[in-house]
């Protein structure tokens, strides 16, 4: 795994790809969240609804989702999921 300080230093550069809005965390939220981290592995999110629960929500999502919070700033946040190998068979 990449260490977290050059996790946040490549996050500096990125806009962020995926939103989470008012309807909050759904099946259907989890399941592009989770496309986006398998084809980018490091995603920015950005919290446009439920702001006040924004603390808690970022670190549950890193547990629903199998990937590491590399940081929470304001609005955003940054994820970060290892690639899987490809399995040969």
């Amino acid at each position: 795994m990449s260490s977290l300080r050059e996790l946040k230093s490549r996050a500096q550069l990125l806009k962020p790809t995926i939103h989470l809005g008012k309807a909050g965390v759904t099946p259907e939220f989890l399941a592009a969240f989770g496309e986006v981290l398998n084809r980018q592995h490091l995603v920015k999110l950005r919290f446009e609804g439920l702001k006040d629960e924004r603390k808690t929500l970022s670190k549950e999502l890193a547990v629903m989702t199998g990937s590491v919070l590399v940081q929470q700033v304001g609005h955003t946040a940054v994820y970060y999921r290892e690639p899987v190998a490809a399995v040969e068979g």
